[in-house]
Order: structure tokens, then C-alpha cells, then sequence
């Protein structure tokens, strides 16, 4: 599949647009639509203010919590498979591979991700999040909102190209206790148990999860978490309310493969704590007017060392580790209020600190301890009754760097009720993770101290990549079938973008043909135009369909670079009630083909083909003894064996074709309560 947008279909697409809501609202009186209309949710991430869906500033995709456990799956990131746009794969089953337009690096960073507005980004080398090892269960989340496309003005560098915001529940939506079981092949044993008390004035959880399996076949793939949770919400009086969220993760996961060259990527395993501690104030004064003050600190330690070996022209073995550490302190003050009846605004200031200890990857001394400083504003002023402006900018010091500005503004038009068109720009700036910037890896053989690789250099006069996103939109409600439609035009400039490219080594005098790399930026802009939508309708009774399809153009003077983003995606989901309390959910996904990340293997290219793939549950609600109960038989990977992304050091070594297939898993799940 390709994507070729001209100007002719631009203007066909919004035409169309423009003219659908006109019929439908000539055909409906408007007093018998309004109940229908206002069914849209309220969302909190695109602007910090609470807007509904058609009045917020850009696409937004709402997963909420009766779909996220209507899928079944047993990790947050396979359900953003699911949402337009997104590009995710997994190297190996407890690494995924999480980017929304692809285009990333090996560690995806150009995303923000949030647990109730606490940053899960990781200042720990690489970037990025870590997925497999978030400290929270899927049975916390209320719902998760999607932000497709920058959304810096709001919530910092690292909404580059989007923003995932997990909002858990609050704890005087549940009271009781709850636990689940998971037993299915691949080795796969998890265990969830939910305590929830208290009452009017405060309430607590308390939850545990594990979670083991073997992973991807015929390669070292264990995976063994540990999940422990505390929330309290205590109410002090009718304006304040104090929440405090504790959590720590546990993951014990196998590495590399048994025949890299040198086994530079040999086995081992990494062992990963991720604690935090989130404390959060909130006075509400009135419907239109809140303070909000938060404060966390997240601290995470990995330990994973191996031995290189096979040199026998030196005849050595090389101790090799990513042994690293990162602690985060952040502090936040936002206040919310109402300009006018017509007029709203949200202003905050932010502080953080981070800091990175990793010996061996940073040789030169650890980086420096970053501060950064922020100031944002937005507003959303409804100029009339079909009128709406969102104008937004932050203000953010990182570091040594200069201040950055990232702007957005935003046109909302109500064009007819149910039907809402929406254009805007917005700037954003990506904060370079510490590894590129800083590394100076050298591995020195350990007897003789003689240097045998130099395989990174630092390059401190990185420059700071920013993109500028110009969107169209349009949001539709329909009432036969009960259907929503979510178009979202884009274009997605990107200057300064940063590659990894092969150097001279320095030494001049290694004594094997390894290779010296450095993160520079390209010369040239890379640019993405696309298109994506979603359509959810209720066809018939107790049925729901999902259809997510998104086509992207890429332009850039490196191959490399567009390998990193596949052309297309296309996800469908059905999910069906039936009587007698059964349930069936069907999701098929269809991806491009995608290289996953830069690698590194100077002068070989990979790319994993494109693939189809579908996920399975069936659930049958019961009761055991007076408790509610529910049974599943869940599988993912369906249908022909596909590769999602490759380790190119290790794909190279095998032309005869993929080395790791995702590999079909089935398994029984119980819930119920106690």
C-alpha cells in the first residue's frame, strides 16, 4: 500500500467532510439528536482542561476501561495497537516497541507517557518508557486518553509527537476485594489480588500483580514481574483533597542471543526495581476554578552484565554491562479558572531533577545532573456558540540548552450539531536522552587495559530537533448505528532530526574491524503527511466495531530513516454480548513493513515484513458461591507466523530469514470477586 496526496485529494477528503454533517443535520430535528450529542466523553490530557472530545484541541483516542478488559490482554502496550496511528512491535515479548508514526530510535522517545500526570519517561540512558516494568496493574486503569499528535504546549519536550495519559481509578469507585488468575502456554503464570476499603471521608488500595512467561520461541525470553500498589484518597474537607500513590516493580527478563558476533549482544539478564512515590493536592473551589500541586519522585535500578568472547586473534574475554541508575524529583503547581462565561484558562509552573549513574556506559564521568524548568498556559475560548479557540504556549529551560517556546493554536467549528471541524499548528522541541549526548563507550580488554572497541562517541553539540505539525480535522456523531467518525489530516515537519552514523575510530590503531558510532543531526528536514481515522459504531445489539486505519507518506533524503515508519496500519475489533452472560472480543491488526528502531550494523539493511495478525477472547460471566465471577480463554498471534521487529546485529547473522517469530499464545483467565 501507498499514500499519495495530492492537493485534488486533500480538498475531495474535506469536501466530503464538509458536506456530510450538512445532510444529516437537515434530516434530524435538533431537539431529538441533543441526548444522543452529549454522550461524547470529557478529556483531560490535550490542554489540562477538561473539554469534550469535540472541543478539545486535536485527535484524541479514549480506551476505556470496559475495552481495555474486553481485550483480554495481559499488557497495556498491545492495547495501543489499537489506536490510529500508532506503530507497535516487539522484539522480544517483554520489550515493546511503542511509537505513534513509527520514525523512531531503537528506544522509542518521542512520546510522552503519563500515569495520572506523573511522567513514567525515563531519564535512565536510553529514554523512553519502560513497558514491561510500570509500576501499576491494568485493573487500576480507568481509562486511557491518546493524544495523536504534538502536544508539547502542555506537557513538555517529550510530547514531541503525542501524549499516552493512564488515568487509574479513584478509590471510591470500587469497594471490596477482587483477584485474577492467568495459566497458558509459553510458561505463562500471572496472579492479580485487589484489596479496596475505606469510606466517605478516605479509601485506600492495596494491590499485588505477577506476571511470568517464556516469551518469543528459541530465544532467551523470560520474563518475571512483580507488581505491589498502594493509592489512598483522603478527603480533608469539602474543597481539599490529598491522593498518595505508592508503586514498585520487580522484572527479571532474559537478554540478547547465543550467537552475536563477538557476543556483543550475548545472553544474560537484566534485573530491573522501578519504585515511585506520588503525592498530589487538590483544592477545588468551584466547577471552573482548581489548584492542583504535585510532587514524585521515580528511582530505577538495572543490573545486566555478560561476557564477550570469541576473539580468538586476542584470545580475551571482555567483562560488558548496561549497569545503570536514574532517579527523578519533579514539583508541579496548576491552577485552572474561568476568564468569563465564555473563557477558561489553565496556567502552571514545573521544576525537575535528574540524575544518571552508569560507569561503564558513560566512561568520561556521568552525565551532569539536569534541571529543567517550565512554564505553561493554556485557553479555550469559545468565540461563539459555534466558535472555539484553543491557543496554548510553554515556556521550558532544560539543561544548559536555550529556552524553547512551543506554541499551539487550535480552530474548533461546530458546523452542525453532532459534527465538529478542526484545524491548527503546533511546535514542539525533543529532549535528547543522556546516552546520545554523553556516551564514551570503550571496552578495554582487563589484564593489559589494551583497548579493543570504541563502538560510541558523545557529541555535546547535539542540536535540539523540533517539529511543526499543521492538522485538519473532523468529529462526527451519526445516530444510525450509533457511530463516531475521527478523521485527522497531518503534516509533520521535522528539522534536526537525530541518526547514528558510523566515524574513523578514534584510537586509529583497534585491533579488530570494529566500528566507532555518534548520534549527529540530519541536514535535511524529515517530513510525514498522512491520514488516519477511526469509526466506532454499535451495529446491533450488544455489538461494537472498531476500525482504525492510517496511511503516512514519508520524505527524507535517508533510507534509513523512512524504514523507521511503516506506511500503513489497520486495526478492526469486534466486540459481541451475548445471552446468557458470554462475550466474544476479535481484534485483527495489518502493519507495513518496518525496520523498528536504527540498529546498528554498518552497510546492512533489514526490514520486517508486512504482516496480519489477530487476538481472540471468549468470557462467560458466572457467580461462585455469592461472588461474581468471569472465565476466559484468550490468544494472541493468530494466523501465519510474523516477525515484528528484528535485533539486526543479530539478523545478520542469519540470511536464511527471521530468528524471532511472534510466537502464538493461549491461555485461561479466572476473575472474581472475594
Amino acid at each position: 500500500m501507498s499514500l499519495s496526496l495530492s492537493r485534488r485529494a486533500l480538498s475531495a477528503t474535506l469536501a466530503g467532510l464538509l458536506v456530510a454533517p450538512q445532510v444529516t443535520a437537515a434530516s434530524d430535528p435538533l431537539e431529538a439528536e441533543a441526548p444522543f450529542f452529549e454522550e461524547l466523553p470529557t478529556v483531560l490530557s490535550a490542554s489540562r482542561l477538561p473539554q469534550a472530545l469535540n472541543e478539545a484541541p486535536g485527535a484524541v483516542t479514549v480506551l476505556d476501561r470496559d475495552f481495555i478488559r474486553a481485550t483480554g490482554y495481559r499488557d497495556l502496550a498491545r492495547v495501543l495497537r489499537l489506536v490510529p496511528g500508532m506503530q507497535v512491535g516487539q522484539e522480544r515479548g517483554h520489550r515493546h516497541w511503542v511509537t505513534y508514526h513509527g520514525l523512531s530510535s531503537d528506544y522509542p522517545a518521542e512520546l510522552q507517557v503519563l500515569i495520572d500526570g506523573r511522567s513514567v519517561y525515563t531519564p535512565n540512558t536510553f529514554g523512553g518508557a519502560d513497558w514491561s516494568a510500570l509500576p501499576i496493574t491494568l485493573d487500576e486503569i480507568e481509562r486511557v486518553e491518546v493524544v495523536r499528535g504534538t502536544n508539547s504546549n502542555a506537557y513538555g519536550a517529550n510530547a514531541f509527537l503525542g501524549v499516552i495519559n493512564i488515568i487509574t481509578r479513584h478509590t471510591s469507585q470500587d469497594r471490596g476485594s477482587s483477584a485474577a488468575f492467568n495459566l497458558g502456554n509459553r510458561g505463562i503464570v500471572d496472579t492479580r489480588l485487589t484489596w479496596t476499603g475505606g469510606n466517605e471521608s478516605m479509601g485506600t488500595r492495596l494491590s499485588f500483580a505477577s506476571s511470568r512467561d517464556q516469551g518469543f520461541e528459541h530465544i532467551y525470553d523470560k520474563s518475571d514481574s512483580q507488581t505491589v500498589n498502594l493509592r489512598t484518597d483522603y478527603r480533608l474537607n469539602g474543597q481539599d483533597e490529598l491522593t498518595l500513590r505508592a508503586g514498585f516493580n520487580r522484572s527479571r527478563r532474559g537478554q540478547g542471543y547465543d550467537d552475536t558476533l563477538f557476543d556483543n549482544n550475548g545472553l544474560r539478564t537484566s534485573s530491573t526495581d522501578n519504585s515511585t512515590v506520588h503525592l498530589t493536592w487538590r483544592r477545588t473551589l468551584s466547577e471552573d476554578e482548581e489548584w492542583l500541586l504535585n510532587f514524585y519522585n521515580n528511582h530505577d535500578n538495572t543490573r545486566e552484565a555478560w561476557v564477550a568472547s570469541g576473539l580468538p586473534a586476542l584470545d580475551i574475554l571482555v567483562p560488558l554491562n548496561r549497569n545503570r541508575s536514574s532517579d527523578r524529583t519533579n514539583l508541579e503547581l496548576q491552577h485552572r479558572f474561568a476568564l468569563n462565561d465564555a473563557a477558561r484558562m489553565v496556567w502552571g509552573l514545573e521544576t525537575r531533577r535528574d540524575m544518571v549513574h552508569s560507569p561503564f556506559l558513560f566512561m568520561d564521568g556521568d552525565p551532569p545532573t539536569q534541571y529543567l524548568y517550565r512554564a505553561f498556559s493554556n485557553l479555550d475560548w469559545h468565540l461563539s456558540k459555534d466558535w472555539q479557540l484553543n491557543l496554548g504556549g510553554l515556556l521550558e529551560k532544560d539543561g544548559a540548552r536555550v529556552p524553547q517556546f512551543s506554541p499551539r493554536a487550535f480552530i474548533n467549528w461546530q458546523v452542525a450539531q453532532g459534527h465538529t471541524l478542526r484545524a491548527g499548528y503546533a511546535r514542539a522541541w525533543q529532549q535528547s536522552n543522556t546516552f546520545n549526548l554523553y556516551s564514551s563507550l570503550r571496552v578495554y580488554e582487563p589484564t593489559t587495559g589494551t583497548l579493543v572497541a570504541w563502538p560510541y562517541l558523545p557529541n555535546h553539540a547535539l542540536r535540539t530537533p523540533h517539529v511543526d505539525t499543521i492538522e485538519a480535522g473532523y468529529l462526527g456523531r451519526f445516530r444510525p448505528l450509533d457511530t463516531t467518525v475521527d478523521v485527522r489530516l497531518f503534516r509533520e515537519r521535522i528539522e534536526d532530526f537525530m541518526v547514528r552514523r558510523t566515524l574513523v575510530s578514534p584510537a586509529g590503531n583497534l585491533p579488530l574491524p570494529l566500528y566507532t558510532t555518534q548520534f549527529v543531526n540530519l541536514d535535511t528536514p524529515v517530513i510525514l503527511n498522512g491520514v488516519e481515522y477511526q469509526i466506532q459504531t454499535h451495529p446491533w445489539a450488544g455489538g461494537e466495531i472498531r476500525f482504525n486505519h492510517s496511511l503516512t507518506q514519508r520524505n527524507t533524503t535517508s533510507t534509513a530513516v523512512s524504514q523507521r515508519t511503516s506506511p500503513y496500519t489497520l486495526s478492526a475489533s469486534w466486540l459481541q454480548e451475548y445471552d446468557g452472560g458470554w462475550t466474544t472480543t476479535v481484534s485483527v491488526l495489518r502493519i507495513g513493513s518496518l525496520a523498528g528502531g536504527d540498529g546498528y550494523v554498518p552497510g546492512y539493511e533489514y526490514m520486517s515484513k508486512p504482516y496480519t495478525t489477530a487476538d481472540v477472547r471468549i468470557t462467560k460471566r458466572l457467580h461462585i458461591g455469592q461472588n461474581p465471577a468471569e472465565i476466559s480463554l484468550n490468544a494472541i498471534n493468530l494466523g501465519s507466523r510474523h516477525q515484528e521487529i528484528a535485533d539486526r546485529s543479530e539478523q545478520v547473522m542469519h540470511p536464511e530469514g527471521p530468528v524471532n517469530y511472534a510466537p502464538r499464545m493461549v491461555w485461561l483467565g479466572l476473575t472474581m470477586g472475594l
